[in-house]
């Protein structure tokens, strides 16, 4: 493609960063009844941290995700570069994409051993997004990473989800498979007969059933190949919550309005089909509340305060799902304060990075993670198996987390602090008789006085001007 065009569509992602996609959290929450279900659901909870990465043929223009084929006056949809004035040009480009798709950097190997030394211990991989190009080999249709059409189909890799499966269960991550319900590029989804006119379903399912049988019959299909031919599967991520059974719909909700058509792909029908091939699934039917939403996933933001309900909060370390050459990345202690917010309010952490279209991240990735995890490396029991904070409640720099008697105050520094202050005070902590006081990372007690609910904190000089790690420090208080 032109050079314009990659100009052109980093001024797009800047605009839409973290407003394309909201999704408000479902109003209900149902827990499971299978009892493995149950317990993947409860090891998950504890895990804490995930990698969630979009990756698709895309990122060779370096545009949204997807979306630029939508035809949705929207900030995510506006098209750019020479095909712009033209939908149907566009799109044939867009498509023609799958030819010139090359990514012979691709190692999941390093993906895998960068986000460990993180500290995650889950991955969600986009097997297939809303624009229908599978990054896995479907026998469904064509337009795949492992179509002769793609210029990556004879390398030795060019499953790639599977290699990326493979690669994260060696190192005993919990997998997750991404797969988008709604399905572009499919004729019984948007048939050819119509144009598409957003990103709904272009026909009646209702006056053409057979086609949208044909659609339902494609989706089961897909997923059981997921299920049965890409070994243990954790978690089943289904994103595109406008198909769904139209009884579902949340008028109040602004981008549900739109949803005019029942789009139901059976989901009970489905998901006991991925749970024989797999005992235990979670399955995320995202935004649409019920037994099939078995956690919650808000996304580019945090919930307000602690929700007593599995959830995760879905997060770009940059400012887009997908790759863009010039990515500006949070900083680190950006990422550990959301980290830590998310985890305090009781919820797991999904970190998206992007890889671009050489088949690796940006070096700058790279570095992020790595200093996430020198953090992880001294605070991580702080983290990990533990509970969110319900009854302390944030005070000043401090969030908590919770053990069997123990709390863990994690004092947040504010960008380029470096100091821990020497005095600190908390509230409201209204545990038994308190036993210890410890900074993690270093090996003296602190000197302290509890009191009426109220725990007093003095840090030794020493400490206090030079703590151990960055960004955030946590105090291990010990109660009986």
């Amino acid at each position: 493609m032109k050079k314009n065009f990659y100009c052109f569509s980093i001024f797009l992602l800047l605009a839409i960063s973290s407003f394309c996609q909201q999704h408000n959290a479902s109003k209900a929450y149902i827990y499971p009844k299978d009892s493995a279900v149950l317990n993947k659901l409860h090891r998950w909870q504890d895990v804490k941290f995930g990698l969630l990465m979009h990756w698709g043929t895309y990122s060779q223009w370096g545009v949204v995700e997807s979306w630029s084929i939508c035809p949705e006056d929207e900030g995510w949809t506006q098209r750019r570069g020479p095909y712009a004035d033209n939908y149907f040009e566009y799109l044939k480009a867009y498509e023609n994409l799958q030819t010139t798709f090359n990514p012979t950097n691709f190692n999941p190997d390093k993906w895998a051993a960068a986000a460990k030394d993180a500290g995650m211990k889950y991955v969600v991989f986009t097997t297939k997004h809303h624009d229908g190009f599978c990054m896995f080999d479907t026998k469904q249709t064509d337009y795949k990473i492992t179509s002769s059409k793609c210029s990556f189909s004879t390398n030795p890799k060019s499953n790639i989800a599977k290699e990326v499966f493979n690669a994260f269960r060696t190192d005993s991550f919990m997998i997750g498979a991404y797969f988008s319900k709604p399905d572009w590029n499919s004729n019984d989804y948007w048939w050819h007969y119509f144009p598409p006119k957003d990103r709904n379903v272009n026909y009646n399912p209702a006056k053409y059933p057979e086609r949208w049988n044909a659609f339902k019959n494609y989706t089961y299909n897909q997923i059981q190949e997921l299920m049965s031919d890409y070994g243990k599967m954790d978690i089943l991520w289904l994103d595109g919550g406008w198909v769904r059974p139209r009884k579902t719909v949340d008028s109040s909700v602004d981008w549900q309005r739109s949803i005019t058509y029942n789009q139901d792909i059976d989901m009970p029908k489905i998901a006991a089909m991925a749970r024989e091939h797999q005992p235990g699934l979670l399955v995320v039917d995202r935004t649409v509340s019920g037994e099939y939403e078995n956690y919650v996933t808000p996304e580019q933001s945090i919930p307000a305060t602690y929700l007593p309900y599995p959830w995760e909060s879905c997060i770009t370390m940059g400012d887009s799902w997908s790759y863009i050459p010039k990515e500006h990345f949070k900083s680190v202690n950006k990422l550990i304060h959301i980290l830590t917010d998310v985890v305090s309010r009781n919820g797991n952490l999904l970190l998206n990075i992007a890889p671009g279209p050489d088949g690796d991240w940006h070096a700058d990735a790279y570095d992020t993670l790595k200093a996430i995890g020198a953090w992880m490396q001294q605070n991580g029991e702080a983290i990990y198996d533990t509970k969110g904070d319900s009854a302390i409640g944030e005070q000043n720099n401090f969030v908590f987390t919770h053990k069997p008697g123990i709390v863990y105050a994690i004092y947040r520094a504010n960008e380029g602090e470096t100091a821990l202050p020497s005095v600190q005070s908390i509230d409201n902590l209204k545990v038994g008789k308190v036993k210890t006081v410890t900074l993690l990372g270093e090996k003296g007690r602190m000197i302290w006085r509890y009191d009426n609910n109220r725990l007093s904190i003095v840090v030794p000089q020493k400490v206090s001007s030079d703590p151990p790690g960055k960004n955030a420090w946590v105090f291990k208080i010990t109660y009986e």
